[in-house]
């Protein structure tokens, strides 16, 4: 990109703005929220928005807000997830008054990391893999904000002794922001740690995985289960996942100079004030919501409420759901809305019509499929 010319690079942007439907699909997405993610948040995340009674709005219209958050360490990213699901479920299922994620590639580029080897599903779901280019398309979207995780995969992969410790950033969503003089919108989201708690990360360990495209493994009493029961690669504990709104950044108004003008070292100057202030924010969240992660009390009462919903709303049922979800929705007709059927024997059922779901449950020997489709390129 550095080679191109002021007018060549703005050429290749407008060429890039097929990311804005080519893979999305916002159909999929709603009934996604409304069979599979609902039916998981109600009972084990019970997720709380906080601050998030009114739609976010662009401080400029030509350009989205970028909503910012943290990551959560060493887990599987259901806390992001649940955080898409949960607020387009809040403004009503708009999904111009919710956000598109940049996400990492290797979410996206690897099939065993999508759920249950749901192929495709990042992006189906609105996920843009996270380049440069991606990002400055990404803001000319006419439709909805941005969601970032300006902490990368070192975020994901900080470990428990580092959970609620931001790592560092990327400057891009700063250059962003200045650029285009928009708004950038912390969210601290809490509890999410508690997805997969005391684990550890480690350096010789995530080298070894990255060779087979998994950027990070998570080291703990989980690990050693792993090869029992391959389910427990998407294992979450039932945290209660609060997401909280912090205070608008308006880093344009920080410096009185054009974009152009900017030196990196003022960039990296203001990128580490917007992450001192998310730290900050993220320690007061913390403090107020972070204090009972899981409330198991609620999550049984939750559970007897909705008990004909077991076991679809425990972790190895969410396997049934993403199936089974994706096999209705391959046979659908169309606009057809999806239903899945919930009664006796809905689970001998699904298990059945998804004959692929059994191989979670094989130690060891189930893992073989598993792998062979889950690193499968097509």
């Amino acid at each position: 990109m550095k080679d191109l010319t002021q007018d060549e690079y703005l050429q290749k942007v407008e060429e890039n703005k097929t990311i804005f439907r080519e893979k999305y699909d916002s159909e999929f997405t709603i009934s996604l929220s409304r069979n599979v993610m609902n039916i998981i948040d109600d009972v084990f995340f019970r997720s709380v928005f906080v601050g998030f009674d009114e739609p976010i709005e662009r401080n400029n219209l030509d350009h989205p807000v970028i909503l910012a958050s943290n990551h959560s360490g060493m887990a599987f990213p259901w806390d992001a997830m649940a955080f898409g699901s949960g607020l387009l479920r809040r403004m009503d299922y708009d999904d111009s008054k919710v956000c598109r994620v940049l996400i990492s590639p290797a979410l996206s580029y690897i099939p065993i990391m999508s759920p249950y080897l749901m192929r495709g599903l990042w992006k189906k779901i609105g996920g843009v893999d996270a380049t440069y280019l991606n990002f400055e398309t990404m803001m000319q979207y006419p439709d909805a904000n941005i969601l970032v995780y300006p902490e990368g995969i070192p975020g994901i992969g900080k470990g428990w002794n580092r959970r609620y410790q931001l790592q560092h950033f990327a400057t891009s969503f700063i250059r962003m922001s200045l650029k285009y003089k928009t708004d950038i919108v912390p969210i601290a989201t809490v509890n999410g740690e508690n997805i997969n708690p005391n684990t550890y990360s480690f350096k010789w360990v995530n080298n070894l995985s990255k060779k087979i495209s998994i950027p990070f493994i998570p080291v703990g009493l989980l690990l050693v289960l792993l090869p029992l029961q391959p389910w427990l690669f998407y294992y979450s504990w039932p945290a209660k996942l609060t997401y909280v709104r912090g205070k608008r950044i308006s880093p344009y108004k920080w410096i009185n100079k054009p974009y152009e003008a900017i030196s990196t070292e003022e960039i990296k100057d203001i990128c580490s004030r917007v992450q001192a202030q998310m730290q900050a924010e993220l320690n007061e969240a913390v403090a107020q919501y972070g204090r009972q992660p899981y409330r198991f009390g609620e999550h049984l009462r939750k559970a007897w409420q909705q008990r004909r919903m077991f076991p679809f709303y425990l972790p190895w049922g969410w396997l049934f759901l993403f199936h089974e979800f994706m096999r209705l929705w391959n046979k659908r007709k169309s606009d057809e809305e999806i239903n899945i059927k919930f009664g006796f024997g809905s689970l001998f059922m699904m298990m059945l019509k998804n004959p692929f779901t059994i191989f979670y449950f094989l130690p060891i020997i189930g893992w073989l499929p598993i792998i062979w489709r889950g690193w499968k390129r097509s």
